[in-house]
């Protein structure tokens, strides 16, 4: 099926408002510790909660604290590692492919370095040698569902989501029914512009009890995709502060501002295509 150039170039648009929380809802897990990205105790500074549950406030101080740490030993695998994390979640990607570059040098088979370095390189864009990378930091006999479902991440982010939707698939067999992998699934279909499989798979997604925020937002965007706004607007403001649900509805209004522009897209689509 070939699709115009105007149809392409309004799917990478929606595809930068989808990226980030694909990307990062699948990647948030692999990181030294299991779960979400947490530093770990000892010489490395204590963070008050999660890295990507913390404020642009909290993630400076953090970065400025851990950073301190680092320039006093940036061989320091947890050190680095965590480091790394916040200066990603704080859009600060290439200072943080930095950073995990010289942590991948000191310990060069540590899988847990390995899958952090390739989560930088994914979220500086360098998303084949992340995938090799990510690839080197599994092992076939005891496979994480994590790095699998990681590998489908950047695999729809190259364009290939036949390869991508089989990696969220494998992954599903390794940890049945979890959250992040069927959100990471279905935004997979909003991608390729199915809508309606993207909320099957997301409404199944948020169903589950260790669903988060970040999956409900998934969910909300693409209801609102598909021209229900007050309900996306709903599920946008559920569990969340006052001030990150009117943030979440903000950004959720400026990617639902060309709804029709998507509506064309469908229709664009059914009108080039060449079987």
């Amino acid at each position: 099926m070939i699709a115009s150039a105007a149809t392409h170039s309004f799917k990478f648009r929606i595809w930068q408002g989808v990226l980030a929380s694909l990307l990062a809802l699948t990647l948030a897990g692999c990181s030294t510790t299991a779960g979400k990205d947490r530093t770990v105790t000892g010489s490395i500074p204590k963070l008050s909660k999660p890295v990507d549950e913390m404020t642009a406030t909290e993630l400076s101080d953090a970065a400025a604290s851990l950073g301190k740490a680092y320039d006093a030993n940036p061989k320091d695998r947890d050190v680095g590692v965590n480091y790394a994390n916040v200066l990603r979640m704080s859009g600060r990607n290439g200072q943080a492919l930095a950073v995990m570059q010289q942590v991948a040098i000191a310990n060069p088979d540590d899988r847990g370095v390995l899958a952090a370095y390739g989560k930088a390189q994914a979220a500086a864009g360098q998303l084949n040698d992340a995938l090799s990378t990510i690839e080197r930091a599994q092992t076939p006999d005891r496979p994480d569902w994590r790095l699998v479902s990681a590998q489908g991440a950047i695999l729809d982010q190259l364009g290939r989501a036949s390869e991508a939707r089989a990696k969220y698939h494998d992954a599903l067999d390794i940890q049945p029914n979890e959250p992040s992998i069927l959100s990471n699934l279905g935004m997979s279909y909003v991608l390729t512009s199915d809508l309606k499989t993207a909320e099957t798979y997301l409404r199944s997604a948020v169903s589950q009890p260790t669903a988060d925020s970040r999956v409900r937002q998934n969910l909300a965007l693409v209801v609102g995709l598909q021209g229900r706004f007050p309900e996306a607007e709903q599920i946008a403001r559920r569990e969340l502060s006052q001030q990150q649900a009117d943030a979440n509805v903000a950004y959720l209004r400026a990617m639902i501002s060309q709804q029709n522009s998507w509506q064309k897209l469908a229709s664009s689509e059914s009108k080039n295509t060449v079987n």
